[in-house]
């Protein structure tokens, strides 16, 4: 069932733009906007648990396993072949850094980024990399990259405040390799999808904390069949493709880090 805050976006959206103004819009494809970055504050559990794919807490664990330094994401993350590179692959691909940086210029204050609409994720979820979302942009993403409107924030909390150390570009679950590779290259850069999670039934929840969990994104159970076998609900992908870009870096392996994205957050 469509909850009202993605109601009203499609609707507004529909009004907006022709991008939009298809007649039909799944419940899949507005799934698309929940990445990380969906507001706590602003989203109760119920709407998050009644968002495919999504329970108040399947997303706070799913984003403290994709976020932790220990965990192997072998058969939770699938990520883009990185491929040859192609005559205009590194233009391309400097023309995005170089908006990312326009937006870092933007928002080095956090309150900036607030007042432009975008939402903490989880802001009581200790994280190295704090997600803030604009979902009129995740929404835009769903159809195409905006490089001057990237998903989420990447920050970093600090005493007082937060600090931004990058952004973070999305695309519908379904996108191709080839969509995605029209967006960025993929020679550049190896976009990243959160996949085969399975949610434990409610008597089994605090597994998913404990040391050798078998739910979750951090869990033993890949397959949808060990996940049936020992009753939980199988995800294939949760959320959408990801990409992140660390703009403030020099170097072209520091800006598209791939480690940096897979473990570079929770301690």
């Amino acid at each position: 069932m469509c909850r009202r805050i993605l109601c009203i976006a499609a609707l507004v959206g529909f009004a907006l733009s022709p991008l939009w103004g298809q007649q039909q819009q799944t419940s899949s494809d507005m799934a698309d906007m929940n990445m990380p970055g969906q507001s706590a504050s602003s989203t109760s559990a119920t709407d998050i648990h009644d968002m495919p794919g999504m329970s108040s807490d399947g997303s706070a664990h799913a984003m403290h396993a994709m976020e932790g330094h220990h965990m192997d994401m072998g058969a939770h993350m699938k990520m883009t072949t990185l491929r040859d590179l192609k005559p205009g692959d590194e233009e391309k691909a400097n023309q995005v850094v170089e908006a990312a940086r326009r937006v870092a210029a933007k928002y080095q204050d956090y309150k900036v980024a607030l007042a432009d609409g975008y939402k903490i994720f989880l802001p009581n979820l200790p994280q190295k990399q704090y997600h803030f979302t604009n979902y009129w942009y995740g929404f835009e993403a769903g159809q195409r990259l905006n490089p001057d409107h990237p998903t989420s924030l990447l920050y970093e909390k600090q005493q007082v405040g937060y600090k931004l150390i990058g952004v973070m570009y999305t695309a519908s679950k379904n996108a191709s390799e080839q969509e995605l590779d029209s967006r960025i290259p993929l020679s550049i850069a190896q976009w990243h999808a959160h996949v085969n999670l399975c949610m434990p039934p409610a008597d089994k929840k605090r597994q998913m904390w404990g040391p050798q969990p078998q739910f979750g994104l951090a869990g033993s159970i890949a397959t949808r069949e060990a996940c049936d076998a020992a009753g939980g609900k199988f995800v294939p992908q949760i959320f959408g493709w990801m990409v992140h870009v660390y703009p403030l870096e020099q170097k072209a392996e520091d800006i598209w880090s791939v480690e940096r994205q897979a473990h570079g957050h929770v301690d």
